[in-house]
């Protein structure tokens, strides 16, 4: 018998709320976590907007010597994992360090420390640089630092594939669960992009919005989006065998029953026509969970804002669940929080299964005009009640990364 897999721990770091409880109630009712950009000068930058993070403290997370060397992602990520620990109730003790394993992805690592000290480099001269540099910037350092701070020795790794790093860090421990290599998985995602560098980067691609209206810059499939709006955070979960679960009593969130994973082989920015990479992924997913895809109720979409990606994401949904499409509850909770990047997945991982949990369907905000491309139930502005067994979450990402989830809500008595 296949071993089935539960979430029993959450943690998020999020510019609508520093923890799961201040992030879910801001998206059930619909907030909009997308503000001026403050952090750094964009007066030269055609994009103003972003989902900044401005309250949060490392300090209850780790000492002063551990922020002095660790860029922001990674203090995000010890952050939300601090959280996801404490709510599954694991602590060193009772977490089995040497079995028990951790994968968190990031998209593009510690570009802020990056920046920082090639400026130091060109102002100051090499001998200036910091010694932390190349260990503060590697996109691997927040698995490795939160590892060491955790004290889990088991299979711990980094997952790089761009927008879909977070979805494919819970996918791949799921799988590593499944095949009894661990009981205990902490997977999800960390980023922090809202640099010079990488908004600039962003600008020159044409991939972000030029909105500066924080009310309508990010506008998931309403037809006059423009473009994605820059987040960041990190968004982590705990993943534990049923039996593991049950055997201590922990409280069980939700089950993930399916992961897909594929790539377009097509463009390094662009998606494959049609959504053909994203629609197999789906497919590859409901195949996994062992599900009909009438079975779904709702799906987080990928749903970033920009005219290709979410034409693209629509005509997959509607090859793979047919007339059906049309009866799903369909939301982009980026509408709110904006996109984390490497994160994304992470949170939402933990939306989906919320809301799975207290059947509820989050809202896309912000949509106005309909697209004759893009027509589809998005749940437009508000969010409401309804009766949810199976939820799916989709990312996509450059270099034509796929990744999809398949949650259902807690049944014990399967």
């Amino acid at each position: 018998m296949q071993r089935r897999v539960v979430i029993t721990g959450m943690g998020a770091v999020t510019s609508l709320g520093t923890d799961v409880a201040s992030l879910w109630e801001a998206i059930k009712q619909g907030k909009n976590g997308i503000t001026r950009i403050e952090r750094i000068d964009t007066s030269d930058l055609p994009t103003k907007v972003a989902a900044e993070i401005k309250d949060f403290d490392p300090a209850p997370f780790m000492d002063k010597k551990e922020v002095k060397r660790t860029d922001r992602f990674t203090q995000y990520a010890m952050a939300a994992t601090k959280q996801a620990l404490d709510d599954a109730k694991l602590d060193k003790e009772s977490l089995q360090r040497e079995t028990a394993g951790m994968i968190i992805g990031s998209g593009i690592g510690g570009l802020e420390t990056l920046e920082r000290q090639h400026e130091i480099l060109l102002t100051k001269g090499a001998d200036r640089v910091s010694p932390f540099l190349i260990p503060m910037m590697l996109p691997n350092m927040a698995a490795g630092m939160t590892a060491i701070k955790f004290g889990i020795k088991g299979f711990v790794e980094c997952t790089v594939s761009a927008c879909a790093s977070s979805a494919n860090a819970i996918g791949d421990a799921f799988k590593i669960i499944q095949r009894n290599d661990a009981a205990i998985m902490i997977a999800g995602g960390t980023e922090a992009p809202i640099t010079r560098l990488a908004m600039a980067g962003f600008c020159a691609n044409k991939a972000m919005t030029r909105n500066v209206d924080v009310e309508s810059a990010c506008r998931p499939f309403d037809r006059d989006r423009d473009g994605f709006v820059m987040a960041e955070g990190a968004g982590i979960v705990v993943l534990e065998e049923l039996e593991h679960a049950k055997k201590r009593g922990a409280h069980i969130i939700a089950e993930l029953v399916g992961y897909g994973c594929t790539n377009d082989a097509y463009h390094i920015t662009a998606g494959a026509p049609g959504g053909e990479g994203g629609a197999r992924c789906m497919q590859i997913a409901l195949k996994d969970a062992k599900i009909e895809p009438t079975a779904v109720q709702y799906i987080n979409a990928h749903g970033t804002s920009t005219e290709v990606g979410d034409k693209g994401e629509t005509q997959a949904i509607k090859e793979v669940f047919q007339d059906y499409a049309y009866k799903l509850a369909v939301s982009s909770t980026k509408s709110m929080t904006g996109h984390l990047l490497g994160a994304a997945g992470g949170i939402e991982a933990i939306i989906t299964a919320l809301a799975l949990r207290d059947g509820f369907v989050p809202p896309t905000i912000h949509y106005h005009t309909a697209d004759a491309d893009c027509d589809l139930n998005y749940t437009a502005n508000t969010g409401h009640t309804a009766e949810l067994e199976y939820g799916l979450s989709n990312s996509f990402g450059f270099g034509g990364h796929n990744a999809t989830l398949i949650f259902r809500k807690y049944q014990p008595e399967l």
